[in-house]
């Protein structure tokens, strides 16, 4: 297809387009609602997905070493605890600073009144473990590597939050099925409202889209006039869809850094930042609605250039 033919048939796509102002109006409406309502999904499963990952960052796993276990052992162990895969961060804490820790945590408990308690228990008296903080770096690997820890040398136990890393989990793989299931079928009704209202200008052209095909124009050339009004829909309400997302989200964002409620500044932190959102939203609705534009043109001509 040469540029002058292009030319033509985008000029086309355009006039269907104003001259079916109405139903195009309520086209961008509804998917411009249908792009809105699922790039609020997507950004609160995201967000979720983050305060989940946070909170399983701060549930460590325990690693507790054997009461006679020596430094050159917690050392052997440490490398071995290294070796095991899925975890991030390991931090030793020996059994002098475990007690010098009880201790401090005593002296502030009841004004001190508690604060010698633990004299006398120093060196070999001392009743605690050392042990071994760990990060893991996926919760659905936990039970895994719990026991991968256990087996370590000079390891005698090892505490896990296994019973929330599951709940977590749990909760963030509902939040992603729900979000994509809402996508799936704000998609369908995108496609059928458009595939509507450019119906409506191929049965107003159904005699000339006849002609056309038996004097030889091939199915793209038919198709390209209303592939361009039904992706100009698609353009068109991305964009109004990004402008009221992305004002919300800095709203949100701002409302949140901001707010004298203390449960929302807590969690503020682990909200995505706009900056590091923007793009992907853009790209996403832009390219959602081109393409949900363009199947429900598809979708709309088809049965007429079956001649």
């Amino acid at each position: 297809m040469n540029l002058s033919g292009l030319k033509y048939l985008s000029r086309q796509g355009v006039h269907n387009l104003v001259k079916n102002r109405l139903m195009s109006v309520a086209s961008v409406g509804v998917l411009t609602a249908c792009l809105v309502i699922t790039g609020i999904a997507a950004l609160l499963s995201a967000n979720v997905a983050s305060f989940v990952d946070y909170l399983g960052a701060q549930n460590k796993v325990i690693v507790y070493l054997q009461l006679d276990a020596t430094e050159e052992q917690a050392q052997a162990a440490y490398a071995e605890v290294k070796q095991i895969p899925n975890i991030t961060e390991i931090k030793y804490t020996s059994k002098e600073d475990a007690l010098n820790q009880t201790k401090e945590w005593i002296s502030g408990y009841d004004s001190g009144a508690y604060a010698g308690v633990l004299d006398g228990y120093e060196g070999e008296n001392n009743p605690l473990y050392a042990s071994f903080a760990v990060t893991v770096t996926d919760l659905t690997q936990i039970s895994t590597t719990v026991s991968q820890l256990s087996k370590v040398t000079s390891v005698d136990f090892v505490d896990s939050p296994s019973e929330l890393a599951s709940t977590l989990v749990a909760l963030k793989q509902t939040v992603m099925v729900a979000g994509w299931g809402l996508v799936a079928v704000l998609a369908l009704v995108a496609v059928v409202v458009i595939s509507n209202t450019i119906r409506l200008t191929v049965f107003a052209r159904r005699k000339e889209i006849n002609i056309m095909k038996f004097v030889g124009a091939t199915n793209s050339f038919i198709r390209m006039p209303f592939w361009i009004e039904g992706t100009l829909i698609g353009a068109i309400s991305a964009v109004l869809a990004f402008g009221v997302v992305s004002g919300a989200y800095v709203w949100v964002l701002k409302l949140a850094s901001t707010s004298g409620i203390s449960w929302l500044q807590s969690i503020y932190f682990t909200f995505l930042p706009y900056n590091a959102v923007w793009m992907y939203l853009l790209g996403g609705f832009v390219g959602a609605g081109i393409v949900l534009g363009g199947i429900g043109s598809c979708l709309s001509i088809r049965k007429y250039l079956k001649v």
